[in-house]
This record gives structure tokens, sequence and C-alpha cells, in this order.
């Protein structure tokens, strides 16, 4: 196969995957948010199909042969080129180590588990949803054995989310989270707490929604390039950066909940609409890490939506929206009503500073899940011991329990890391970005297109072209340091409770 070849048929292949993982994301979010609860049979017949066509558009010998000429011809192709052939080549050897009969059995099984969560929380019924557990936990361990058994399979799991995430370095990580913050969070739940009884009270559903298209305003997020759609768990899915989709969940007693849903779902948006035209339809346009996507969600979310110049922009906008609720409230009482630290047990509503205690608990459990020492009819009761050890909270049942988050669901056993990673990263990031501007007179007008920018120019415009390592000292100008996120949250709470 000449050069000449090999890139018309790496172009070829990248066509013919986004077309089908295009279709496959459509049926997915299909089922997550308007399909009826019966359908999931059906769906998960024609996803198990589907991924069999895609796993053998990938492992094939002429696809082995066009990646060893592209690799082999570095100096003859584009940088973009060489990453394209790069990244898939990880995706070749990951996969076909895999027996494709067993690759499209769990595509099948991951449709299914997921329609049985969704009914098994609402039922509060985990029962329903162990078994299809058991059966997602055994495939990730053998297909991580498939890829390197040289290494400890949850390592491997990781790496698949954050490369070069290992419990080597996370379980240091979370210590220091443990050993800096635990002492806060003890002091702060000694002070009085904020009122926030404004934010309790009914929010009908029609009127958030409004609420909602004003935040996507507010973050300049382009409407005929992003829709929203509500779902049991939040969720974003981008099929390029013309068509990112994020979805959010409405209670009335609980405006925040839907409100910081939104600005987090928005935050992994604008990482898809800023990715750079030049890399559509190749599978250089997404997010670099896992980490790196959550930093963004996160940056949004906590450091400029849970910010009083932020919440002295909103606050207008929800008076508009909310007149009967929020006459009165003051930006400093919105500033803290929406900073409130409290132990708690739903980690998508959890404070800042005690957010990571939710991610340590979740991390350990999957340790115990992939190791085998911890088997799934043991889950429920591990849980909530962890609740009450890490966070001092009771937990009442599997539904506001281990049954609270889609992802084991969906097979992503070794992702909740990725959310305190990005929270620490994006510390830093603003740390790099105050070096070059001072944001926060914007983002008191309720402008954050600086900000955007920023971010766009140092992370979003070069998708997957970059390696996550290159990313991150592009956009934070130094050595990743975890204490810095720590410093960070024990001088905000400090300040907030006057520790």
């Amino acid at each position: 196969m000449t050069l000449e070849q090999a890139l018309a048929k790496m172009k070829e292949l990248q066509a013919a995957q986004h077309a089908y993982n295009h279709a496959m994301g459509v049926l997915s979010l299909d089922g997550d948010t308007a399909a009826p609860a019966a359908s999931a049979r059906g769906r998960g017949d024609t996803m198990g199909y589907l991924s069999g066509v895609t796993y053998q558009l990938l492992v094939n010998d002429e696809v082995k042969e066009m990646l060893e000429t592209i690799l082999a011809n570095k100096d003859a192709v584009t940088p973009a080129q060489f990453r394209q052939a790069e990244l898939l080549k990880e995706d070749y050897d990951d996969s076909v180590r895999i027996p494709m009969e067993e690759y499209v059995a769990y595509s099948t099984l991951i449709t299914n588990a997921n329609a049985v969560w969704h009914e098994a929380k609402l039922k509060d019924d985990y029962a329903a949803f162990a078994p299809y557990l058991a059966q997602i936990i055994d495939y990730n361990r053998r297909f991580a054995s498939y890829k390197d058994a040289s290494r400890p399979a949850y390592d491997v799991l990781l790496d698949g989310f954050e490369k070069g995430a290992s419990t080597a370095t996370l379980d240091p990580f979370f210590a220091l989270l443990r050993e800096r913050l635990t002492p806060v969070i003890l002091e702060v739940a000694k002070r009085p707490a904020p009122r926030a009884d404004f934010l309790k009270q009914r929010f009908p559903i029609a009127d958030q929604r409004i609420f909602s298209d004003k935040l996507m305003a507010m973050m300049s997020i382009s409407r005929d390039r992003c829709g929203i759609a509500e779902t049991e768990h939040p969720f974003t899915t981008n099929f390029n950066k013309w068509d990112v989709r994020i979805t959010t969940n409405y209670a009335e007693d609980n405006v925040a909940d839907s409100m910081y849903s939104v600005i987090h779902e928005g935050g992994h948006a604008l990482y898809e609409l800023g990715t750079a035209d030049e890399i559509q339809f190749t599978n250089l346009a997404s997010g670099a890490s896992m980490g790196l996507h959550e930093s963004q969600s996160r940056f949004y979310e906590n450091i400029i939506g849970r910010s009083l110049p932020f919440c002295r922009a909103l606050l207008p906008v929800m008076q508009s929206c909310f007149p009967a609720q929020m006459t009165g409230v003051t930006a400093e009482e919105l500033y803290a009503a929406v900073n409130k630290s409290q132990p708690s047990l739903i980690r998508t509503q959890a404070d800042e500073l005690t957010y990571g205690m939710h991610i340590a608990i979740r991390y350990e459990m999957e340790k115990l899940m992939i190791s085998g020492d911890a088997k799934v009819d043991e889950l429920p009761a591990l849980w909530n011991s962890m609740y009450r050890d890490y966070l001092g909270v009771t937990v009442p049942s599997d539904r506001e329990g281990i049954l609270q988050d889609v992802h084991w669901a969906g097979g992503m056993i070794g992702y909740f890391p990725s959310y305190a990673l990005g929270s620490a990263y994006g510390v830093q990031m603003l740390a790099a970005m105050e070096r070059d501007f001072n944001p926060w007179g914007d983002v008191e007008k309720g402008d954050l297109t600086k900000i955007t920018a920023w971010l766009g120019e140092k992370i979003h415009r070069h998708g997957r072209l970059l390696t996550p390592p290159q990313l991150l000292e592009n956009a934070i100008g130094a050595p990743f340091d975890p204490s810095c996120y720590t410093n960070y949250l024990t001088k905000k709470f400090t300040a907030l409770y006057n520790l």
C-alpha cells in the first residue's frame, strides 16, 4: 500500500466511522430522552449489530497495513494526519485483542443495562440492576486483561479515560483531598448554615425551561448548534461541532439542581463547539481526555458559576424568570446559598467542598469491584458504609445511594476520578487565565466570551491533536499540582464561613 493509498483509506475509514457513530449516538440519545421504556430490547439488538459493523471497519488486515504505512512515514505526512493514525492505532490495538462476538454482546448489554438502570432507580430496585452490573464488571475486567494482562485491570480502565492515570497516581491524590479537606468540612459543619430556603420553593418546570435557555445565552452557547433535552441523569453528547446536545433534569423544589446541571453540561458543550473546523469528522474532533473535559464543565459550573461576580449577573435573570421566589434576595445571599456546604447524599447536588469525597468513595468502590474484593450483592452495604465514613451521612435508599449515577450502567468504570482531576485542573487554569487578563469584571456583567475564547485557544480548538499532558501544559503553564485545588477550596470556604 502506498502512502497516498493509505491516507485515502484513513480518510474513508474515518468518514464511515463518523457516520456509524452518529447513527448510534442518535439512537442512544433517543433512548435516554424520548423513546418509550420498552424500546430498549429492539434498540439493544440494533446497537449490537452496528457495533459489529464498526468493529469490522477497524479490525482488518487492510487497516493494519494502512496504519503501519502512515506511522512509518511521519516526516511525509502532516502532524494532524500522523496524530489521527496514532489514535486509530491505539483503538486498533485495543479492539483487535477483543473477540468480535464479545464486543457485540457487550454493546447489546450496555444498551439493555441502561434501560434497566432507569427503571431500577425509579423503583429503588437494586436487585433488578445487579445482574447487569455483574456482567458489566466481568466484561470490563476481561477486556482490561485482553488489552494489557501485565497491569492491574483497574489501572487499564483508568488509563482509558485519563491517559497515564493509575492507582499509583490517584491514591495519593485522593489521600491529599481527604487530608486537606476533611478538617475544613468538619469546621464548616460547626458554623451556622447560610439562608438557602428561597432556592427550595416551588419553581414551575415550564419557567425553569425558560431559565435554562437564558443560562445557555449567558454562556454564549449557540442554539442553532446546541440543543437541550431532559433525562434522568444529565449528560452531553456531540456528533460534530454543528450538532451538540446537552440534557438536564428538573425538580420543582430544587431550581439549583437543574441550573448547575445546565451550566456543567454547557461547559462540556463549549469544549465540543470550540473544536477547529479542519478536524471535524476525524477522530481528532473531541475532548483530549475525560479529565480535561470535566475540567471545562467543572470550571464553568463552580469556579465561574458559583462565584460572587457570576451571582451578581445571574440574580437579575433569576428574578425575571422567578419574580415571586427571588424578589428581595441579594447577590450575596445567592452566593452564600449556592455555596452552602453540607455533607449530602447526591453527588450531582454536592457543594464544591464535599464533592471530592463523593468521587473518592466511587474510586474506592471501583477498585474493590474490579479486583473482585467486593461482590455485586455486597455493593449497596459497602456504599452506605463509605458514605458514613467519608461524609457522616446515612443513606436511606439505593435510589439515593448506589443507583444514583448512570455511569456503571454505561460501562464507564474508571470514569469517576476524571471529575476530581478536572476540578483540580480547572483551578490551575484559572490562575493561568488571571495572569493573562482579569476575567471577573466581565463575569460580573454576565459576559463570559473572553473566558471561553481563552479556553478555546488553549484547549478547545485542538481537540485531540495534542496529547492530554501537552494540552494541560498549554493551559496551565506549570506542572500539575493538586495542592492548588485544596488551597483554593480552603481559602474559599474559610472566607464563606469565617473559619
